[in-house]
């Protein structure tokens, strides 16, 4: 018989690499066939609900990084709510509307033009749905769990038709009206935006100064005095029609050497343009106030026939410009609401492409507005009127889909009141709870500055605006039309409002006074795609009856406060006064290594398929929980590397317990805690606390907090310590005998424990984990999260091992030094003496355990700290001496001892192991061992 023979070498199939790559494939398909996910919910019935509701991605593409760390971020959630008590259902969707779809078939080579506008719908239709389905397979490749076969899509029939509902909630809340006010227009889509599709670019513009003279001064100004206006956009000078002023500031009249004119401006102002505009010997004839040059009037630059009126509003700054601000009321909210207040025209003569019209005059008529500036400059310099022209840099908005600035242009829209419910809006947001805090202010102020919302769009792949109009132009959105186009829509999907006649929309011998013939149109705009996530609330979580409302998680990026979590809390509180989510936790995005935005043309992008492919799925769900998600995110090859180490150590220490319990049935072979090794009970003791650790994280979404003590467990508790000392039990005792038995228990508990706690990140390899394990459950997915128990002695086990910790942490100094010096190579080699004071005698003493092998040396003496001898190292209460161990090795057990060769059958062996074998394989006594 060999030696080898008679060591309980651990044993697995449990294989050591993942090949995650193909058999995560293999177990998400064996998920999908034993319908694990629907499981998991019928365990759950009864039990408190716990609803994330998942933000719609675009159906547009494949996914990307962003996509993968929002998803697995969820499923991290959901899974974990559903392992720990609570019914989580998981409904995955999908926003399916809105310009990038239509751009999409134009690329592929769709005519808009040469198709019905139902029949384009329809096209649109499909591809949005060919998109879903891509998405959807990659969302399940990353193993994220949920009802795949019946999710949420805002082109659904059912979806629009409740959106519709919504809006009509709001029409009959007197919430939607028409106005004609400046709104961010794209002339790349040729479209109205909302704020959430506005992004920011800083750019360098033409900016100018420039005079208009004054006509009427009312008193306080002479005829020949110019008012001196700035403006960074020369385009819009064909239809300023004021003068925008601050009461408050002072105004002076001034007068440079070799001018006959006089100018007015702030008179913080003239030092810093007088150098400016070139201008010397500057005197100041007069000085005013802002207040007192109220509706005086000043000529147009171009147009005769046009007067300018000046104007007090609170938007004028000092910080840069004259203190005159160019004011067009179709052009801007400032600009605007000065007109409103002041009775001007509100006037845009801009064409929906970005043209100006021919209201502007025959030089603009049919001019790209970014040319019209120089076009502007030209006649101001004609007139004599151009003081000064220089670049300006500043932030300019963006359409986010285009990546073309926009312009602001008033043109008839149709609107949602935020005004009317303001103060509800920011009432609610207090009843939310923000994960980070922050964001609670964010989107407090967000809600507190925002302007009424234009949900009106000039395209057609989109849910309609359910508005009729009568003979004299009246707008019809009673209740009885809305929910009778609503049921329409739930039979025959939005498409029937594109292919009927409004007569044929309307309910059957509907009349209306303002349509005495019986005659009527119907609106051809359709809503805002923010309407229609914003609407999911009651699309789905009001409408699925195992859902609820409000839900209690949303879970999206940062950008979502001015997007999805914004309209959707809108809307909300418009239909039901409450917000539609109990908690908002946000996230940052995902950047490459060097903190840029990925993008194609930049060729720094990292997609989801690519790591799938090389490392497996469970890297980046692993990945996803180490990162601070808070935050923006970095992303490199470099980082999933350092990850699959992580994962590689978690796999190895998860063999290596598997392998170690294999003959341990934990049906008749569990020690109860209180005869438990007093080493094992301590780490049982540390299993909980662990155990309750991570739990809490799970409870509050501290992913990374959770990834650090995963790890730190792994590499400190278990391999640096307890698997270390365990080696020299589980393998060399006796099979059955009770101190191995003992430590078994504590592997086996912490092996289950582990891949309980690790399902909701690495359900494949927890899973993979599970096939080893004598559990009842045929999935781990269908497990509950282990109980955190509690033992009468654990605070003195606890205290006392703390104590011990301490003390080996020094000896583990003592012999790193030793191996250094070449008097010892591994700890097996070392004889310690531990020179201690008697404090620490009696507290050794306490531990109850055999001290020399928990400190995984061959020899230990305790001795009296004064008797140290000079040449130890000193950690004040303990003083420590590292010599080579006396005696032989032996071959079974690896330690140096003076007994080997003391018993006369096994004359290689020490005495223990001589014991041991001579005990349980009598057969090698009567035929010897071999090596």
């Amino acid at each position: 018989m060999r030696i080898k023979d008679t060591l309980n070498l651990g044993k697995t199939k449990f294989p050591m690499r993942g090949n995650l790559p193909v058999r995560e494939l293999e177990r998400q398909n064996e998920w999908e066939e034993n319908k694990v996910y629907e499981k998991r919910q019928k365990l759950n019935e009864g039990k408190p609900t716990f609803v994330l509701h998942d933000g719609p991605p675009y159906a547009n593409g494949n996914i990307h990084m962003g996509h993968a760390m929002n998803k697995i971020s969820k499923d991290i959630i959901v899974r974990a709510k559903s392992m720990m008590g609570f019914r989580a259902p998981y409904v995955p969707g999908w926003d399916t509307h809105g310009l990038p779809i239509e751009q999409q078939l134009k690329k592929a080579g769709v005519d808009r033009k040469a198709l019905s506008v139902a029949d384009f719908r329809e096209k649109c239709r499909e591809y949005a749905l060919e998109q879903v389905d891509k998405q959807r397979t990659d969302f399940k490749r990353l193993g994220v769990a949920g009802e795949w076969d019946n999710p949420y899509v805002t082109l659904d029939p059912e979806y629009e038709a409740q959106q519709i509902r919504v809006f009509g909630k709001m029409a009959e809340n007197d919430l939607i009206y028409k106005g004609k006010r400046p709104v961010y227009w794209s002339w790349s889509s040729e479209s109205a935006l909302a704020e959430a599709e506005v992004e920011y670019h800083d750019v360098t513009s033409p900016s100018a100064f420039y005079a208009e003279r004054v006509l009427d001064g009312k008193g306080v100004l002479d005829e020949d005095t110019y008012m001196v206006v700035w403006t960074t956009t020369p385009w819009t000078i064909p239809a300023s029609e004021g003068i925008t002023i601050d009461a408050s500031f002072d105004y002076a009249v001034v007068q440079p050497a070799g001018e006959e004119r006089k100018f007015v401006m702030a008179a913080d102002l003239i030092q810093k343009n007088a150098e400016l505009f070139g201008w010397e010997d500057v005197k100041t004839l007069k000085v005013v106030k802002g207040q007192d040059l109220e509706y005086i009037t000043a000529q147009h630059p171009f147009y005769e026939d046009r007067e300018l009126l000046v104007m007090l509003g609170d938007f004028v700054t000092t910080e840069s410009g004259t203190g005159l601000v160019h004011t067009a009321p179709g052009y801007g909210d400032d600009d605007y609401k000065m007109g409103m207040k002041y009775g001007l025209e509100i006037f845009a003569p801009v064409s929906d492409t970005g043209h100006l019209t021919a209201e502007c005059g025959p030089e603009f008529d049919g001019v790209f507005y970014e040319d019209a500036n120089e076009v502007a400059l030209n006649k101001l310099r004609e007139a004599n009127l151009l003081l000064k022209e220089m670049d300006y840099e500043h932030s300019y908005p963006f359409d986010w889909r285009t990546k073309k600035p926009i312009i602001f242009r008033a043109t008839p829209q149709w609107f949602a009141s935020v005004d009317k419910i303001r103060d509800n809006i920011l009432n609610a947001i207090n009843e939310v709870k923000f994960l980070p805090e922050w964001g609670q202010k964010r989107l407090y102020n967000m809600i507190r500055d925002r302007g009424d919302w234009v949900i009106s769009r000039q395209r057609v792949w989109g849910v309609p605006l359910p508005i009729f109009y009568a003979e004299d132009g009246t707008a019809i959105m009673e209740k009885e039309t809305i929910e009778h186009v609503a049921k329409l829509v739930e039979e025959h999907g939005s498409n029937i409002w594109f292919k009927l006649d409004a007569k044929d929309l309307l309910p059957e011998g509907y009349t209306n006074e303002h349509s005495p013939n019986g005659k009527f149109t119907k609106e051809t705009d359709i809503m805002d795609v923010w309407f229609d996530s914003g609407s999911s609330h009651q699309g789905v979580c009001a409408q699925r009856d195992y859902l609820t409302y409000p839900a209690d998680l949303y879970l999206e990026g940062s950008d979502q406060y001015r997007g999805w979590f914004n309209s959707s809390l809108i809307t909300s509180v418009a239909v039901s006064g409450h917000a539609p989510y109990k908690q908002i936790l946000s996230q940052g995005f995902t950047l490459d290594a060097e903190g840029r935005k990925m993008s194609k043309s930049l060729g720094n992008t990292i997609v989801p398929e690519e790591v799938i492919k090389k490392m497996g799925a469970e890297i980046i769900r692993l990945w996803v929980l180490s990162v601070d998600t808070s935050a923006d995110v970095r992303v490199s090859m470099e980082s999933f590397a350092q990850i699959s180490e992580s994962y590689r150590k978690f796999r190895n220490t998860m063999r290596f317990l598997l392998a170690n319990t294999t003959d341990f049935d934990p049906a008749k072979d569990t020690i109860p805690f209180d005869e438990l090794e007093v080493i094992d009970q301590y780490m049982l003791i540390l299993v909980n606390k662990f155990t309750k650790e991570i739990l809490d994280d799970y409870a509050n979404y501290n992913f990374m907090d959770i990834y650090k003590k995963v790890i730190n467990f792994v590499t400190t508790e278990l391999s640096a310590f307890y698997l270390a000392v365990a080696k020299d039990v589980v393998y060399i005792e006796a099979k059955d005998a009770k101190k191995r038995r003992s430590m078994q228990t504590v592997l086996y508990e912490t092996v289950v424990r582990l891949a309980k706690l690790m399902t909701p990140v690495m359900p494949h390899t927890t899973e993979e984990i599970w096939n080893f394990v004598k559990e009842p459950e045929e999935y781990v997915q269908l497990a509950e999260m282990p109980a955190v128990e509690h033992f009468d002695s654990e605070a003195q086990i606890m205290e006392n091992w703390t104590r011990f910790m301490k003390i080996r942490s020094h000896v583990l100094k003592s012999l790193e030094e030793a191996r250094n010096q070449k008097l010892i190579g591994k700890s097996f080699e070392a004889h310690v003496t531990l020179y201690v004071s008697e404090g620490v005698k009696q507290e050794l003493a306490n531990l109850g355990a055999d001290v020399r092998e928990a400190l995984i040396v061959s020899q230990l003496d305790i001795a009296d700290l004064a008797d140290a001898p000079a040449d130890t190292d000193d950690y004040g209460e303990v003083k420590i001496k590292v010599e080579h161990a006396a005696g032989e090795t032996c071959p079974r057990c690896r330690r140096i001892t003076p007994d080997v060769g003391t018993d006369e059958r096994f004359k290689e062996l020490c005495a223990s192991c001589a014991k041991i074998v001579a005990d349980n394989f009598p057969e090698a006594v009567t035929e010897g061992l071999e090596k």
